[in-house]
């Protein structure tokens, strides 16, 4: 059984047992779901996972933001079992249970802003996305959604119009919802208006001014929703001016500003969410991944005269808040409390951001190194002058710590970001020998070519 003291050890991948089930999955499981790494998962225990023929693995990419407490935490599996025991499903909106109450009211407790807040509950963050946008649309009266380049949202046909990248999320699936509307994020290392920050004087403010005469009057628009750092499109966290900035547009122009903390919650940046870090109280937050260690679980949270505009029956869903998963995230929130998580994932953060500057000194196809707590990044290039995008090469090395044991993913809009996501739990012995293997890695791919990659 795994202790969660384990250290990476790799020696029969695919092994026999892997080889089976993927000739099974290729046979019943749809083409369209992905997989990055040919193993299947035994069990897992803290940072550290186990597959089937027992090789064992480093994670660092936690569920794709949601293990941040780790893989099966003692008290959350304790709170599961003792739910499941009294009552797996009665849909809330027929017959209540207190474990929604409960957790709506600890949500209100630790989100930002003083005034009073309101929850409703659904079970991932494409669906919580969505349900954002209705809300704000029935309390402003208004239809149009600014969104941004770079963002990603989720794969509902609302979510995938939000989202910016085309391939593969959004080709050949429109046509898309209208009255959305996009706009250049602060993607620094990228500026589309060529500026250098700070000199810049924040070009990406000021294109309102003309985008709101270009495409879409201010009046027109409900919302603008925007991730703090943006996940998918390379873990890109903005100047210190630009959320602030966007919130007081909205504030000018009678606009809701919605967070999309789905993969930046929950202590991953060093604080419990990441919008704390900007000094800014939203009027809406979408909320899940880390909020429940692995249930399907997701949130709306805002200010209770938004989340109150639409009427009874108009927002909802037969699992949304299922007792199960409500009793898994408050045994989580209390764990990442008690553990001080978002202190740790600032330790683990730095520790990271570190060494990944010390590397880009020896390989200057490390383009840029991103970080907020522990949701880091870097950015690989052909060249650091021309920026190409080195997408094999960041491939190349996801796989080459993959055979050592590392289980590591990529990002960005160009498909040429590493992003390190791994659980606040991870002691300072694994993180340290899931680096040197991630440098080994790193090492072993950029070390074969010669000059530029």
């Amino acid at each position: 059984m795994l202790t969660g003291r384990e250290l990476p050890s790799v020696c029969n991948t695919p092994g026999p047992r892997t080889r089976a089930l993927l000739q099974k999955k290729d046979e019943f499981v749809s083409r369209g779901i992905s997989n990055l790494a040919p193993i299947f998962i035994e069990s897992a225990k803290g940072a550290v996972i186990r597959d089937i023929d027992q090789n064992v693995y480093l994670d660092l990419y936690g569920g794709i933001g949601v293990t941040n407490a780790g893989h099966c935490p003692e008290s959350v599996v304790e709170a599961i079992k003792a739910q499941a025991d009294k009552l797996l499903h009665s849909c809330f909106m027929v017959s209540m249970y207190d474990s929604y109450v409960d957790l709506a009211e600890k949500l209100a407790e630790i989100t930002p802003g003083s005034h009073a807040k309101k929850t409703m509950f659904v079970n991932s963050g494409a669906e919580a996305v969505e349900n954002a946008v209705k809300i704000a649309r029935v309390a402003t009266g208004k239809p149009g959604v600014i969104a941004f380049e770079a963002g990603y949202h989720g794969r509902t046909l609302l979510t995938m119009t939000l989202t910016s990248k085309v391939k593969p999320y959004k080709h050949q699936f429109g046509p898309f919802v209208p009255e959305i509307y996009k706009i250049p994020s602060a993607y620094c290392y990228r500026c589309i208006y060529k500026s250098t920050y700070p000199e810049c004087g924040m070009h990406c403010l000021e294109a309102f001014n003309r985008f709101f005469t270009s495409e879409v009057a201010p009046d027109n628009i409900a919302a603008m929703v925007i991730e703090p750092v943006q996940g998918e499109g390379g873990f890109i966290v903005p100047p210190k001016e630009f959320l602030p900035g966007l919130k007081q547009i909205c504030e000018d122009n009678d606009i809701l500003f919605i967070a999309d903390e789905v993969q930046s919650g929950f202590a991953r940046t060093g604080k419990m969410f990441a919008i704390e870090h900007f000094g800014v109280v939203p009027d809406l937050m979408i909320l899940a991944k880390g909020i429940a260690s692995g249930l399907p679980l997701s949130a709306v949270v805002g200010k209770a005269e938004i989340m109150d505009a639409p009427t009874p029956g108009q927002i909802g869903g037969t699992f949304g808040g299922n007792p199960v998963a409500c009793a898994a995230a408050l045994a989580t929130l209390d764990l990442m409390v008690k553990e001080d998580l978002a202190g740790r994932a600032a330790k683990i953060g730095a520790i990271i951001g570190e060494r990944m500057r010390t590397l880009q000194e020896r390989f200057p196809q490390i383009g840029d190194v991103r970080a907020l707590g522990a949701m880091v990044a870097i950015e690989l290039v052909k060249d650091p002058l021309t920026k190409a995008p080195a997408k094999d090469e960041a491939g190349r090395i996801i796989q080459a710590c993959l055979r050592r044991g590392v289980l590591i993913m990529g990002a960005g809009l160009f498909g040429n970001v590493i992003r390190f996501l791994p659980s606040l739990v991870i002691s300072g012995r694994q993180l340290d020998a899931a680096l040197d293997l991630f440098e080994e890695a790193l090492t072993e791919v950029l070390d074969s070519t010669s000059g530029p990659i």
